[in-house]
């Protein structure tokens, strides 16, 4: 199938890309003012807070809402590359770099044979229909990291190797990029980098690890899969509440405590199915490790305790890359989460007051966006095990995308 020439076409890409974009940071900047809670604030007040402390030398530790790992700090300290700027005009200019950058990764990566300019238009299609918080949280920049790394794979794996562990220190997702990784160098690579990273911060940071202890304490937040179960309950007289609770908003109240553990099975049910996967899965084609990590990542946002808008972000990101390859079937699965990126915006920030009183209207919008991570999760799952582990397809050689089911290898 031929690329039309508007798809295909860079200078259509960048002028969608810098209209978008534009609005985005017009509504950051403030000049366009979207309903809801102001998304802005996380970074002019908490990251501004955190900013200060981390220039003493420390990591915030009376602080229960610094729950990421060390290197995250990076993220927050580097508007201190822009000192002519205020933090958060700052912070906002580097989020649109990265944003940039990874444009440019996904332009680069979808040429040439087997490559397809889609991922590049889902790049610049998904990130502004999740709105303004985007460029309001430190999430798109490990995204352009995660992006790179999944890139480089093939051709650098030791690159991949250490772009991984940098994300996965940035914010630990990343790691389970490594999952349809089969070269061990790259897993060599990941040790080493995390390993020596980490220690340095260790050494000269205190406090580095302390959000262990804080992500440990978080309960089930109010726009998580589990959480309809309460809104539900809430809607029809449960006397629990919706609180302000280690950074986020949370039910808490009777019950709350078995749903954030029935949360946590969901999550161990996928870890073992995943490396279930990984133990049985005999096909690996080029495309292969973006699908996975792709899939890993989809199933644990989706029975995460907690799904925050800009966890959408990474799934863009990484559905990106799948869509780079021509032979990837995940076609379906990252349709699904644009169309969720679509209902998220609305149930943050546009009508978040809904969600947290848990009327008709907030408790619609969870259900179909949650429905939709839902089906793209198992989707993609299911798409994943067809194609890798299933009998009957040949091993796809290298540079050459795996026939799908159903095809004849012939064709």
């Amino acid at each position: 199938m031929r690329t039309t020439g508007a798809r295909g076409s860079p200078t259509g890409l960048l002028i969608t890309w810098g209209l978008t974009r534009t609005a985005l940071l017009l509504c950051v900047l403030g000049v366009i003012v979207l309903p809801g809670p102001d998304v802005t604030s996380d970074v002019s007040v908490i990251y501004r807070g955190w900013y200060d402390v981390l220039r003493t030398g420390t990591f915030p530790l009376d602080d229960v809402t610094w729950q990421y790992p060390p290197a995250a700090a990076l993220a927050i300290l580097s508007p201190a590359l822009l000192p002519f700027w205020d933090y958060a005009t700052a912070f906002f200019a580097l989020a649109l770099l990265a944003d940039l950058a990874t444009l440019v990764l996904l332009r680069h990566a979808g040429r040439g044979p087997g490559r397809s300019p889609r991922g590049a238009w889902v790049w610049v299609a998904g990130v502004p229909l999740l709105g303004p918080t985007v460029y309001a949280r430190y999430d798109v920049m490990v995204t352009a990291v995660a992006v790179a790394a999944l890139l480089a794979g093939a051709r650098h794996p030791r690159l991949m190797g250490a772009l991984v562990a940098v994300g996965a220190l940035l914010k630990v997702w990343p790691a389970l990029l490594l999952l349809g990784v089969r070269r061990r160098v790259a897993w060599a690579a990941a040790a080493v980098t995390g390993a020596a990273v980490a220690a340095g911060f260790a050494a000269l940071m205190p406090g580095a690890f302390a959000f262990l202890t804080f992500q440990r304490d978080r309960g089930t937040e109010v726009e998580s899969l589990g959480a309809l179960v309460l809104h539900v309950a809430r809607h029809l007289g449960w006397e629990g509440e919706v609180l302000l609770n280690y950074g986020s908003v949370e039910f808490v109240g009777p019950y709350v405590a078995w749903v954030s553990t029935g949360a946590l099975v969901l999550t161990a049910v996928a870890f073992a199915w995943l490396l279930r996967w990984r133990l049985t899965a005999t096909r690996f084609a080029p495309h292969t490790a973006a699908e996975a990590a792709f899939t890993a990542v989809l199933v644990f946002t989706a029975t995460s305790r907690v799904i925050s808008p800009q966890y959408l972000v990474w799934l863009v990101g990484l559905a990106a890359v799948c869509l780079c390859f021509r032979g990837s079937g995940m076609r379906r699965p990252v349709l699904l989460v644009l169309a969720a990126c679509c209902v998220t915006v609305l149930e943050f920030p546009v009508f978040f007051a809904h969600v947290v009183a848990s009327d008709p209207l907030g408790i619609a919008l969870l259900v179909v966006r949650n429905a939709l991570l839902t089906a793209a999760a198992l989707l993609a799952a299911r798409t994943l095990w067809r194609t890798t582990v299933s009998p009957g397809l040949p091993e796809a050689p290298a540079g050459q995308p795996a026939p799908r089911p159903g095809t004849s290898v012939s064709s």
